[in-house]
């Protein structure tokens, strides 16, 4: 059967929300046209049961086989879509015209891949929400200079993906990788601020550095000559401390998120650094990864004409 979008999913023991996002794409305008397919890798909860109980199709691999690039190249394989759609297992979309916010830039034939707009909500840490207002900023940019991206909320061309599969032994940061090269054959990266998603980041602090720390070791292993030294580490902690301080303190905040935003911050970059080792920050991606938030507040006004998704309070589970 042939669909217009395919998204793929991937998975491991996301019970409390994967319901949520199934939920969301029910409700999208282009529903009909999209096929769900979920990469779980070894799920012992109740993920796996949500997601047919859904009517998502599922494949499964072993732990121990996962990487994020196999993972998205499971499902893409087994994709019918013009366009491979790619949302994390803890995200839900906030309006219904998600997927066709998502896809519409294609009507450019250079774009080879979109990604949209990422937000928190009320358990999101707050030096997270000011990542987020770093990354995915109000508005969209069709014709990007960089490759950054997010497979969190992302799509590309299925007959690109076929000529260019994502790197299995990256240990993270493939949609990057994946970019770089497209750009690099004469295609753009097209980025859209009316597609948001909300994204529950659910981390002890010892994953935070986790997460970042593989992050920086794929980073280099993408560009070699990126490092990062002690010295950029203690100066990055600093700006981006202080800045968040700032913010919070304008927001009204700050006294409750103190503790949490210096923990958060020494954990994001202590984890860099480890992954990095020494040497100096000196690409052009830096500033978006790294550099703190201006210290001018951002808008958070609702898009005007577009459906909001009701979601069940607590419903997490679908």
């Amino acid at each position: 059967m042939y669909y217009t979008c395919s998204l793929i999913v991937r998975s491991f023991n996301e019970e409390k929300h994967i319901g949520r996002l199934l939920e969301g794409i029910k409700k999208q305008t282009l529903y009909s046209e999209t096929e769900v397919i979920l990469v779980d890798s070894g799920s012992t909860d109740n993920t796996v049961k949500i997601a047919l109980e859904h009517g998502a199709k599922v494949i499964s691999i072993k732990p121990e086989e996962f990487s994020f690039g196999r993972a998205l190249n499971k499902g893409c394989e087994m994709a019918a879509g013009k366009y491979l759609l790619f949302a994390s297992a803890h995200v839900y979309p906030v309006y219904t015209d998600w997927i066709k916010k998502m896809i519409q830039p294609f009507d450019n034939k250079n774009i080879a891949l979109v990604y949209g707009k990422q937000i928190g909500n009320e358990i999101t840490k707050y030096s997270e929400s000011q990542i987020f207002k770093k990354w995915f900023p109000d508005d969209s940019n069709y014709n990007q200079d960089h490759p950054f991206c997010n497979n969190a909320n992302a799509v590309v061309r299925k007959e690109l993906w076929l000529n260019q599969q994502y790197d299995e032994t990256l240990t993270g940061l493939e949609d990057l990788d994946w970019a770089r090269k497209i750009e690099q054959k004469g295609h753009v990266i097209a980025y859209e601020a009316d597609a948001p998603i909300v994204h529950v980041h659910e981390e002890s602090i010892s994953k935070i550095k986790n997460r970042y720390m593989r992050e920086a070791i794929a980073l280099k292993k993408i560009f070699p000559k990126q490092h990062m030294s002690l010295l950029d580490f203690v100066r990055l902690y600093v700006a981006n401390t202080f800045s968040d301080f700032v913010h919070a303190r304008h927001d009204g905040v700050l006294f409750k998120n103190v503790s949490e935003i210096i923990r958060f911050r020494y954990m994001q970059f202590w984890g860099t650094y480890k992954g990095f080792k020494h040497g100096e920050v000196n690409t052009r991606l830096r500033q978006r990864f790294y550099y703190p938030n201006g210290l001018r507040k951002s808008s958070t006004e609702e898009r005007e004409n577009a459906e909001k998704i009701v979601y069940l309070k607590g419903n997490h589970a679908g």
